[in-house]
This record gives C-alpha cells, sequence and structure tokens, in this order.
C-alpha cells in the first residue's frame, strides 16, 4: 500500500498491520473515523460509512430487492397507509368526544398518525362527521 498520508493510515495490532483508514469526517467535530477502510470500497470508507455499496440503482433493481424481502401483506405500504388512514379517523373521533364532553378518559399521548388534522371547536367535529358520512 502506498499511501503517505498519516491520516489515511492507521495501524493496528502493535503496529504489526498497516491498512488504510476510513476517510469519512464526523458533521459536528471534523474529526476523522478511526475504522480501518474495506478493501472492496472505492471510496476508503467502512462499512458504516458506506464502504459495503449503495445498494441497486435501477428500478428494477429494486423491485427485485422488494420481492425478495416481501413476506406478507400486512406491512406493505399499502396497508401501512391503510392503517395509518383508520388511526388518523380513531384519533379525530377521540378529539370529538373530547371536545363534545362525552369523555372523561386522558387523551391518546404520542405521535399522530400521517393524516391527522387536529379538531378544536364544535365547528370542526360537525365538519370532519360529515366528511365521514359521505
Amino acid at each position: 500500500m502506498a499511501i503517505s498520508n498519516p491520516q489515511l493510515l492507521l495501524s493496528t495490532a502493535g503496529g504489526r498491520i498497516r491498512c488504510a483508514r476510513c476517510t469519512a469526517l464526523s458533521s459536528r467535530t471534523k474529526i476523522q473515523c478511526g475504522r480501518p477502510a474495506l478493501k472492496t470500497s472505492k471510496t476508503q470508507k467502512c462499512q458504516f460509512h458506506g464502504g459495503r455499496g449503495s445498494g441497486p440503482k435501477t428500478e428494477a433493481g429494486r423491485s427485485r430487492i422488494a420481492a425478495a424481502h416481501y413476506k406478507h401483506g400486512e406491512s406493505s405500504k399499502t396497508a401501512r397507509a391503510k392503517y395509518s388512514k383508520a388511526s388518523a379517523k380513531l384519533n379525530q373521533l377521540e378529539d370529538a368526544l373530547y371536545i363534545l364532553g362525552l369523555s372523561s378518559a386522558p387523551r391518546t399521548r404520542g405521535r399522530k398518525p400521517r393524516g391527522y388534522k387536529p379538531l378544536h371547536t364544535v365547528h370542526d367535529v360537525l365538519k370532519s362527521m360529515l366528511s365521514l358520512v359521505r
């Protein structure tokens, strides 16, 4: 290995093993990564900073990987969107119960699902209920 810059060399095992050092820098402290770079990496990166490759680039390659990882339909994109929509409706119903004074239970905590629009007034409740009926 003909690397002359000392920042690009890593000496391990008491100086008996010399190898290329990962060239990734920390965004906050600008300190260079201390791990050895992978031999197969074209950009001299370790396995944590992108030395193994970046995956398929074409749409056919991405669909091939998606098909290989597909197990069942419970966690597909369409199923997750369906669950998220149902969860947003439940959260809006909870808001409606709270606004109308029909529930004294504490509100559900945590992150709200995609598509959730909070209800603040009785007018908002009426609009949302009309949209559910249609």
